[in-house]
């Protein structure tokens, strides 16, 4: 029975006062280590393995890259302490409305302090991914966001009823309090972000932190297995291109061929290769030394 893997080292991390568990992929012996350090996050109830153990692969993979990994689980899942519906609908809900942000800022935060790195770069798919673009709005420490398939929607026509099993859920749940200051705030960004029209369903509080993050000249590495002629009738990726500023450092591959949870072997590599590349491009030594001059958001239309 194998007793450690080598360059690998379990840690316990608090965040929003929870203890969230997760793996540490340590960078070789005698290598230079980069200052950024990489962050995995949960895609819904997928443990921090992600399917197929597709992200311990990648964390391997960027930390022998130089690139310090960490892969966690988020409270209530997985190995991390926490309690959370046990329907996907409400999971989902919880996720659109930015439930993990305390949890993924304060992780990244904590992270960064331990193991003295200047920030993070926090990857996540499908509800990883949204949970990613809340905590890079309202975090410092976390530098850029590597998106696996997200996705912009709300489920509106499942709303009525599931609002009231989450009031139910939050009286029980202790740990769920604060969601009553998540809806105010949600309530109260309920307008459109620009004067462009977006569709019913679309999840604006989400819309308005991609802005922020985008805005802020923090880089972006969007991966979409959807290609664009799957993107239905509303191309969200086209119309935040259209809104985005001449700060913006977004990039969007379509990467076809790949599953929505990129565990098969062609979205597995996509997420190694270009991410490998991305990092290097965006805090590798080379662009740490060189002036900031950030393109503009590019998306693969192909």
């Amino acid at each position: 029975m194998v007793r450690a893997i080598p360059n690998r080292e379990l840690i316990t991390v608090t965040a929003n006062g929870s203890r969230l568990r997760g793996t540490y992929h340590k960078t070789p012996d005698g290598q230079r280590q980069s200052r950024t350090g990489v962050l995995f996050i949960n895609s819904g109830y997928t443990p921090r393995a992600a399917f197929g153990d597709a992200a311990v692969a990648w964390a391997d993979s960027f930390a022998q890259q130089g690139y310090p990994c960490f892969r966690l689980d988020l409270a209530g899942l997985g190995d991390s302490e926490g309690t959370l519906p046990q329907t996907w609908l409400e999971l989902s809900d919880l996720i659109n409305n930015g439930y993990f942000v305390s949890y993924v800022s304060g992780a990244a935060r904590n992270l960064a302090d331990r193991y003295r790195l200047s920030g993070m770069v926090v990857i996540g798919n499908c509800g990883g991914a949204i949970s990613a673009v809340y905590a890079a709005a309202a975090s410092d420490s976390i530098q850029g966001v590597v998106l696996l398939d997200p996705y912009f929607f709300r489920n509106e026509e499942q709303r009525p009823a599931l609002r009231q099993e989450l009031s139910l859920w939050v009286t029980r749940n202790k740990m769920a309090g604060h969601l009553s200051k998540i809806y105010k705030r949600v309530r109260r960004f309920n307008v459109l972000i620009t004067t462009q029209r977006v569709p019913a369903n679309a999840n604006l509080t989400l819309l308005r932190s991609w802005q922020r993050v985008a805005n802020s000249g923090k880089p972006m590495l969007v991966l979409d297995a959807k290609g664009r002629e799957n993107r239905g009738p509303f191309d969200y990726f086209a119309y935040l291109e259209e809104v985005s500023s001449p700060q913006s450092r977004v990039e969007v591959k379509s990467i076809a061929g790949a599953h929505h949870s990129f565990g098969d072997a062609v979205g597995r590599a996509a997420v190694r290769d270009y991410t490998a590349q991305w990092l290097d491009a965006c805090f590798g030594a080379a662009a740490q030394e060189m002036p900031s001059h950030p393109p503009q958001l590019a998306v693969d239309h192909e």
